[in-house]
């Protein structure tokens, strides 16, 4: 598969396939969860929107072939929301979909976080914040070596930022022009402490990644036209000579209202109505 994405706009039909993959993941995300009787609900729900759009607007794959050299690349920075990757990537026929049905349990390769090693489809085995954009810069660096075309996406918590090595990989990036590595900001404001800016601000942000030497564009993380678009056109430019990044304003929770104004809600369980309650809200989620 190439880009749904064209130079020419965004396609209606594959905007309304994201918002419906996008409450697939968030449903799935509460059906794992109920397996393992833990999870990160909030953090997936925030990244929802943006994972539809790569999955299935923007990024080159191959169906069944997760190994393909000319696919592009997905990290997941902030692996510990990989509840809500694990199906796509079963939709992508990348494993069989009877494996997320064992979710967590013994023997299964389907953790809290992504293991590259076992689990077809994942790129790079992440959760521990900070490691990620420099990943992505040495596979877009080997991608440019090999001749190969293919893009590196690298998604990052905002909690992430305060990571020092994602600066010294956002430097470096810039000072070899490494214009294939596009990284994607889930700017939902909080981290497992509480708000991202009250434990160390990043703003202004924009200004940051623009004095590293960077693209820079912000979007409304739950707007999945406006996703499509930006990511889109940022995929296919060949004229930039720069890594570019995407700041995707998001709420951690999107979509259960109890989830949005608690940041505890960062790690938990859904047990019996409150499951219950939450699915039938999702179903009904735009």
């Amino acid at each position: 598969m190439t880009s749904t994405f064209t130079r020419d706009g965004v396609s209606a039909e594959v905007v309304e396939r994201i918002r419906e993959r996008a409450r697939f993941a968030r449903l799935e995300t509460v059906r794992l969860i109920e397996i393992a009787k833990t999870g990160h609900y909030a953090s997936s729900f925030s990244a929802a929107e943006i994972l539809a759009t790569l999955y299935y607007g923007v990024m080159r794959l191959r169906r069944g072939e997760p190994h393909w050299p000319d696919r592009d690349r997905f990290l997941f920075g902030k692996g510990h929301a990989a509840v809500a990757l694990y199906p796509f990537l079963a939709d992508w026929e990348f494993f069989p979909a009877a494996v997320l049905d064992e979710y967590t349990r013994l023997g299964n390769p389907l953790g809290d976080h992504p293991d590259m090693r076992i689990v077809p489809g994942v790129d790079f085995s992440s959760g521990s914040l900070g490691h990620a954009l420099s990943a992505g810069l040495g596979m877009a660096l080997g991608g440019r070596l090999q001749n190969r075309e293919f893009n590196v996406f690298v998604m990052l918590g905002d909690g992430e930022l305060q990571e020092g090595q994602v600066w010294e990989a956002a430097m470096s990036a810039a000072h070899h022009r490494v214009a294939r590595l596009i990284a994607i900001v889930d700017r939902n404001g909080y981290s497992l402490d509480g708000r991202v800016d009250d434990v160390i601000s990043i703003e202004p942000l924009t200004d940051r990644w623009r004095a590293f030497g960077w693209e820079c564009h912000e979007v409304d993380g739950h707007d999945a036209e406006a996703l499509l678009a930006c990511l889109g056109s940022v995929a296919t430019d060949d004229s930039r000579d720069r890594p570019a990044v995407i700041i995707a304003h998001t709420v951690k929770g999107k979509g259960i209202d109890y989830m949005e104004r608690d940041f505890g809600w960062h790690i938990g369980y859904l047990a019996g109505t409150d499951r219950e309650n939450a699915l039938s809200t999702l179903e009904q989620h735009p």
